[in-house]
């Protein structure tokens, strides 16, 4: 029976590591697989999932206006999909996280969806609180902070590798911008702001 998975984590954790590894593995056993990336992100190069080890494979890109669902379909009809993998999950629209459980439950297609959980200001993403809350299973993908603990949230730094506290939710980045903490060296990162 296909469900709806959700591995989410901070930056840097490895997601599109394990995307990219476990697409291989359906792709070694014979079985097609389909992925899918943010348009927004085009860090590894345009329609790319790259991982900062050096891997990286071709996707499909997807839009805040994209139906989903129909996609899966109309790749439903063509070959037999085994599995459709999104990377940068957090990106997805609320609608977009139900295209994606109906095609789980209407076209029996298992989807993976790999992202981010909260934002630098500690706010959950739009297409992060839907995978959340439909998701079938989910998997936390942990990395850690510079003092071992677990790493929960993210910091994003200026230019200046000053932290910033205030901007847009969106802002494409990876080693440069941001860097992954415990809840307590975020608080004290940020300045325990109040939320």
């Amino acid at each position: 029976m296909a469900k709806l998975y959700f591995h989410y984590s901070t930056m840097n954790a490895g997601k599109s590591t394990l995307l990219l590894q476990a697409s291989y593995n359906y792709n070694e056993r014979g079985m097609e697989t389909r992925l899918l990336t943010a348009g927004m992100d085009a860090r590894a190069g345009a329609g790319r999932i790259g991982s900062r080890i050096g891997i990286s494979a071709p996707a499909e890109t997807y839009g805040p206006a994209d139906d989903l669902f129909a996609r899966i379909a109309a790749w439903r009809a063509a070959a037999d999909i085994a599995c459709v993998f999104v990377d940068e999950a957090q990106f997805l629209a609320q609608s977009q996280v139900w295209q994606l459980a109906r095609a789980v439950d209407d076209l029996n297609v298992p989807v993976m969806c790999y992202g981010l959980r909260v934002d630098f200001q500690g706010n959950l993403f739009p297409g992060s609180a839907a995978l959340l809350a439909w998701a079938d299973e989910m998997r936390e993908v942990r990395t850690i902070c510079h003092c071992g603990k677990k790493a929960a949230m993210v910091v994003r730094q200026g230019p200046d590798g000053h932290v910033l506290t205030e901007g847009d939710q969106v802002q494409i980045g990876g080693n440069e911008s941001y860097v992954s903490l415990c809840r307590v060296h975020w608080r004290e990162a940020t300045g325990d702001r109040a939320i």
